[in-house]
Formats: C-alpha cells, sequence, structure tokens
C-alpha cells in the first residue's frame, strides 16, 4: 500500500515542461517586476521634484488685476465701437479721484446740440455774475427762429420767455429757437469759447448759433433772410437733402469741419468744471444739473440700460449721421461719473448709435461700482 502511494506521486515529466518553456515565464515574470518597479520609482521622481513656484497657481499680483479691469472696460468700449461704421468717441471719469478712460479721447467731433452744455455754462456764469437774472424776460425776436419746437411763437407781436424757462427748452427738448435766443443773450458764439477757455478746457469751439450750424450742415451759407425761407429754398434746389434727413446719412464734409467740436475729453473737462464748482456757483451748478435731470430726449442713450431709477443729469446731439450724448451719473452710494459719447459718419442709424452709448454708459457704471482697486490714474487710448 504504502509503496502503491509513492508511485502516485511521481513528478512531472520533461514531455509537459521544457527548459525553454521555463525561461520564457521567468523573463515575463522579469519584466513584469522591472514594469512595477519603474513605475514606483517613476513616482517617488514625481514626488520628489521641485514644485513649481507660487506664481503658477492663484490670483496673480494685484498690479495684474489691475490692469485686467482697465484693459476690460477699454476693449469693451472698443468693442461697442464696431457697431458703427463710423468713428467712435468714448469718456468717461470717475469725478471723485479723476481716474480717466476714454478711446478716442482727443478726436473732434461734431458737438450737434451737445453744445447746449456750454450755452448754458455761459448763461448762469452771466447769472453768477448779477448780468441776467433766471426770471429776465427774453424777447422772442422772429429773427432768430428757425423752425420746429417753439418757432410758432416767435411771429407773435411782443412774445417773450424767461431765461429759466428757456433754459428748460434748450437743455431738456433741445428746442433750437430757444437756444438762439441764448446764445444772442450770451454774447455769441465767441463768447461762449471765451467763458469755456477761461475754465482751462481745451479743445471745445463753438463758431455758430443753432440756426448756422445747420446752414453748414446743409452746405448753405446764405448771407440774410429768414431760416425757414432759407432752408426750404435749399430743399427744393438739391431734393438729397430732404434724402438724407429723412435716411439720416451722414454729411461727411460737414463731420470733417472743425468748427463747432469737441473732444470727448474735453467735454469731460466741461461737465467735470461744472460738477467741480470751478465754473459756477454752488446754487447754479445745482440748478444747471436739475434741469438736466430732466432731459427728455434720448431715452435710449445714457440711461438706456442703466439700472430703473439712476439719476442722469444729460444732453444729446443729433445731427445727420452724428449721436452724442453727455452728462454726468451717480451710483447707489453717492459717487459720481461723467460720461460722454460721441459717435460722427454713421450711417447705420440712431438705434445702433443710441445702443453704442447705452452700452458704454453702463459698462463705465459697473467698472466704476464693482471693479476692485482700481489705480487711480489716467489712461486714455486714442
Amino acid at each position: 500500500m504504502r509503496a502503491g502511494l509513492r508511485k502516485d506521486r511521481v513528478m512531472p515529466s520533461a514531455s509537459r515542461f521544457s527548459l525553454s518553456g521555463l525561461t520564457a515565464v521567468r523573463a515575463q515574470v522579469s519584466r513584469a517586476h522591472l514594469a512595477r518597479c519603474g513605475a514606483a520609482l517613476a513616482g517617488l521622481g514625481l514626488f520628489f521634484a521641485p514644485l513649481p513656484s507660487a506664481d503658477a497657481f492663484g490670483p496673480p499680483p494685484r498690479k495684474l488685476v489691475e490692469q485686467s479691469a482697465q484693459a476690460k472696460l477699454l476693449g469693451e468700449f472698443e468693442r461697442f465701437a464696431t457697431l458703427s461704421d463710423g468713428t467712435v468717441g468714448i469718456a468717461v471719469r470717475d469725478l471723485q479721484t479723476g481716474e480717466t478712460q476714454a478711446i478716442n479721447g482727443d478726436t473732434l467731433f461734431p458737438m450737434a446740440s451737445a453744445y447746449k452744455v456750454a450755452v448754458a455754462g455761459r448763461i448762469f456764469a452771466l447769472i453768477d455774475a448779477g448780468d441776467v437774472r433766471l426770471d429776465d424776460q427774453l424777447a422772442l425776436d422772429p429773427a432768430l427762429a428757425s423752425e420746429g419746437g417753439i418757432a410758432w411763437m416767435f411771429s407773435r407781436p411782443g412774445a417773450s420767455l424767461s431765461v429759466q424757462r428757456l433754459l428748460e427748452l434748450m437743455l431738456q427738448k433741445s428746442d433750437n429757437n430757444a437756444t438762439d435766443v441764448l446764445v444772442a443773450r450770451a454774447g455769441g458764439p465767441a463768447a461762449i469759447t471765451h467763458f469755456v477757455k477761461g475754465l482751462g478746457v481745451d479743445g471745445l469751439r463753438v463758431d455758430s448759433d443753432t440756426a448756422h450750424l445747420l446752414y453748414r450742415a446743409m452746405g448753405i451759407h446764405p448771407l440774410s433772410g429768414r431760416f425757414r425761407q432759407n432752408a426750404d429754398a435749399a430743399r427744393r434746389a438739391d431734393p438729397m437733402l430732404v434724402s438724407r434727413d429723412l435716411r439720416d446719412l451722414p454729411n461727411l464734409a460737414f463731420a470733417t469741419e472743425i468748427e463747432d467740436t469737441s473732444t470727448p475729453r474735453a467735454m469731460l473737462d466741461l461737465l467735470t468744471a461744472y460738477e467741480s464748482g470751478k465754473a459756477l456757483s454752488a446754487d447754479s451748478t445745482q440748478r444747471l444739473f436739475t434741469i438736466m435731470a430732466h432731459c427728455e430726449t434720448g431715452k435710449g442713450r445714457i440711461i438706456g440700460m442703466l439700472p430703473p431709477g439712476t439719476a442722469v443729469a444729460h444732453k444729446t446731439g443729433s445731427l445727420n449721421g452724428t449721436g452724442n450724448d453727455v452728462g454726468v451719473v451717480r451710483l447707489p452710494d453717492g459717487r459720481r461719473f461723467a460720461v460722454v459719447a460721441f459717435v460722427m459718419k454713421d450711417s447705420k442709424g440712431h438705434k445702433s448709435r443710441d445702443r453704442i452709448i447705452a452700452e458704454a454708459a453702463r459698462a463705465a457704471y459697473d467698472y466704476f461700482l464693482y471693479a476692485p482697486e482700481r489705480a487711480h490714474g489716467s489712461a486714455q487710448k486714442t
């Protein structure tokens, strides 16, 4: 029995395992072992490798954050400008710190009716000097009537309006007739330009009253006669004048003239002079901005995308491919910023121009309200 058991436990014969097969198995085991060792060593190498510097992780230095906020704002302004096939100028300023951001800030633009902000400043300066009173009655001289608005009143014998009412009509309804009565009382265009330059504002000039500005926009230069008669005669002689008005197309020759122009920065400087109290008395400054806060034109411009209820004092300007809006915006915490947006040589229409201005004002609102640790310097892209 024991011998039988011993016979059953025999070793495998050479026929089942050859020497070469055993060698192959050993080779496979060795390669697997080496692979495991290599992976382990690689992991150790990665573990013990020097760590990257701290700059490779986390927030960048504060200076880069500041640059990014400003660069983003200017980039947004550039993006909005592409909505026009003309030229866009935008300038904004924090009225507490003086920080200014702009694109095309030193380019001359036709002011159109935005020039009425300078007219108002000159009138209030005369009020401060005691030469004019708000309740003074100014005659509505028929020679100063243009068309539209209160032009019908100028034919009434002895018609007059108070300086207060004329200011409201000029700034809130952009009435050209009321404006030219005030321009005459201000001493004419040259006196208004002198007032502006006396505030240290360079780059803004007033060369015409509204009637003569419109003559230049039409490309006519009558020496005498009433505005309505001269304008109607010019339209009959050149029907393209009517078509250009109806289609709101630019007059490129007019847009390149230097008369009655301003740079965005110059208009920003004028608004700053008013708001700071440098130009006018506290009472006149308050009255000026109160009137401008009830502007009835340009509902889709500066105020178009601002939060409902935002306090804005502004003045618009529109004329043949030109769309402007300038003013002061109050932030929820009481701080204020000024914004100037000019668009010229544009043939895409007033809706496109309005959107550019509205987008720029909202971008500036968010920047001045939310951008952390802004650099309180001056930046401009010309």
